[in-house]
């Protein structure tokens, strides 16, 4: 079992074929003796594994071929001696436990024999037979430390779980367990009445005090959203005559509308991403105005963002404290945008290409991601959540899309949990495209109502399906469609702008 760069943890494995019978335990290495024969890349990651957790350790490495980081390590840390030269028994002597990281299987099963005759414990790397402790997944905070064990089975899940932990686990929780243990050694009573207290101090750790939005974000969705319908049904009703002729003549461009709605949240389905520029790029070809067919778009997303956040929240993905630091700025750029885009409408010719700009550089982002072309992500946790709320809600309003594109992505190469981030982002969306489609719809009024009702129709009817078609259907294959379409698309309307010029 290869262990990840943040591991100690030492697990006595009896032989047993009952679920895990692992019987985890916390060595202190800083007060052992530890041997580690072989230094190539194996053998680096288990001596990063130890001095990661245990600073002091005292290490002796043996091997022939030495791998250039592990001099970098023994230079930095005395207490790591090297000895560049072949195994021999003598290097157990003085020993209290030993790695092994050789790639030599006769090798290591003689080792193993070596050390058994001496009463000590080994780890062979990936040789779980061989191992009398494995190592497993780490998740640290200053004092606490949680340790994974997966029985050997599977590295790849204990490393998952890590991720999930790390994330959801509070950085301050290290605090709360240096207050509690300065608690604990003022007070007084015997033993059960110190329990007690601790008990009681802890009970918030199990059984959190939710706010009264986090209780209740099921009616609060469903109360928005159906308001908002309501509101804009009831306007457009009463000051829309042509609404009205709907019920007994439907323009085709309800039709083109209400089957892009449909594959367009088909394709968000499947890939997560993209209903904002594909049908933002649809719209601007169909001869929408920008602040028209970003009107539409928003509306459209009411409902679906609405069910999707719901989701989120019910499977636990959403990260409140991440939540309430983005979604008023996010709202206010949101609105601001919405309100600039609809003050241009009478520009909407010049506006109109730069919206198909933006498009156009979305269509390459899109590309570049069904290409798999990683960008490095940081190892800090990115901080400016307010800012960039603020001006991923004003692009979206704006430019027609982009709040996934633009947040999301951040998110996630800024060091926070993608799963966490989704939840997050999808339940702020419901609120942004709320908000931002009433300004729409108090700055322009009910027009081009048939594309935003097929929109809302086509999406709605999408929803229910687009899981299951994602998983009969390469998402490369979609990513790389999609993003050709829409840089076309986003091409044309730049370029007819460029020979009305002309």
């Amino acid at each position: 079992m290869q262990p990840s760069p943040n591991q100690n943890i030492v697990e006595v494995s009896p032989a047993s074929d009952k679920g895990n019978q692992l019987f985890p335990v916390f060595i202190k290495l800083n007060e052992l003796r530890t041997l580690l024969v072989g230094a190539g890349n194996v053998g680096l990651e288990k001596l990063n594994a130890i001095v990661n957790n245990s600073e002091e350790a005292k290490v002796t490495v043996v091997a022939q071929e030495i791998n250039a980081a592990v001099f970098e390590i023994a230079a930095s840390k005395p207490n790591v001696k090297i000895k560049q030269k072949a195994f021999t028994a003598d290097d157990l002597d003085d020993v209290d436990i030993v790695f092994a990281a050789t790639n030599d299987n006769t090798f290591n099963a003689e080792l193993r024999s070596l050390v058994h005759q001496k009463g000590l414990l080994i780890n062979v790397a990936d040789k779980p037979e061989l191992c009398d402790f494995y190592l497993g997944s780490i998740v640290q905070k200053g004092d606490l430390k949680i340790a994974i064990s997966t029985n050997g089975k599977s590295p790849t899940i204990a490393k998952r779980l890590k991720e999930i932990l790390n994330d959801g686990i509070p950085n301050e929780l290290d605090q709360t367990l240096q207050n509690m243990s300065a608690l604990r050694q003022n007070l007084s009573g015997d033993f059960t009445a110190k329990v007690k207290k601790l008990n009681k101090v802890t009970e918030r750790l199990v059984n959190p005090q939710k706010s009264f939005a986090e209780r209740n974000i099921k009616w609060l969705i469903w109360l928005v959203a159906v308001a908002f319908i309501l509101a804009v049904g009831f306007t457009l009703w009463e000051t829309e005559p042509q609404f009205q002729a709907f019920l007994t003549h439907i323009d085709p461009l309800f039709y083109w509308f209400l089957g892009a709605g449909f594959v367009f949240a088909m394709i968000d389905g499947a890939i997560g991403m993209s209903y904002g520029v594909t049908s933002a790029s649809f719209s601007l070809a169909m001869g929408l105005p920008p602040a028209s067919a970003s009107m539409a778009i928003h509306i459209s997303e009411v409902m679906s963002n609405g069910i999707a956040g719901w989701m989120h929240y019910k499977m636990g993905n959403v990260n409140w404290k991440l939540f309430k630091i983005l979604i008023v700025p996010a709202i206010i750029g949101a609105i601001l945008g919405a309100y600039i885009l609809s003050s241009l409408e009478h520009y909407s010719a010049y506006v109109k290409p730069i919206v198909g700009i933006y498009t156009l550089f979305l269509g390459v982002v899109i590309l570049v991601k069904a290409f798999n072309i990683k960008r490095k992500r940081n190892k800090e946790k990115i901080k400016k959540i307010g800012p960039l709320g603020f001006v991923g809600g004003f692009i979206d309003a704006a430019f027609g899309g982009g709040w996934g594109s633009i947040v999301l992505s951040s998110l996630i190469a800024g060091g926070r949990h993608p799963l966490f981030s989704l939840g997050t982002v999808k339940i702020s969306r419901f609120f942004i495209a709320t908000l931002s489609s009433l300004t729409f719809f108090t700055m322009l009024g009910g027009k081009y109502w048939e594309a935003v009702l097929g929109l809302v129709i086509g999406s709605a009817l999408a929803s229910p399906i687009a899981a299951r078609v994602s998983n009969k259907i390469s998402a490369k294959t979609i990513m790389v469609a999609v993003g050709i379409i829409v840089i076309l698309v986003s091409l044309r309307s730049v370029i007819m702008f460029i020979l009305k010029l002309i």
